[in-house]
């Protein structure tokens, strides 16, 4: 019974396994031939988070999902496509999350929004503090 536990365990674990020892994208880590194509990539690629590491962007990571994104980045922009129809294309697939520069929709309003009304709140107080500092005799 244990030996069946064991190899039960081994086949659940197979998958995750196989993810991992797949190849990476041909272009995951090898640049494009033109210098023009390759700068455009890769300022694309330093816009865009990567989803596993959260904290790098996939030009940075070594994740085996930033690698596809990169290989996906390079093979668009070598067949012509527009660096910022890749990103939407990218938006739409991940969510907007993956770009490091949102763009303004309904569900990203409150990233532009609430740090205007802190600023306001802010400039209201101070400007309050400052009338009471007057009006008060030192």
């Amino acid at each position: 019974m244990k030996g069946f536990a064991i190899l039960l365990a081994l086949l659940a674990a197979t998958p995750s396994l196989a993810q991992d020892s797949m190849p990476p994208a041909p272009y995951a880590y090898n640049q494009l031939d033109d210098p023009a194509q390759e700068a455009e990539a890769r300022e694309l690629m330093e816009s865009l988070r990567c989803l596993t590491c959260q904290s790098q962007s996939i030009a940075d990571s070594d994740a085996p999902m930033a690698g596809d994104m990169r290989h996906q980045v390079r093979s668009r922009i070598a067949s012509g496509e527009h660096p910022e129809h890749i990103r939407g294309w990218m938006m739409e697939r991940y969510g907007d999350y993956i770009s490091y520069e949102p763009r303004m929709s309904r569900t990203t309003w409150p990233l532009f929004a609430v740090p205007l009304l802190l600023i306001l709140v802010a400039g209201i107080a101070l400007s309050r503090r400052l009338r009471r500092s007057k009006a008060e005799p030192s």
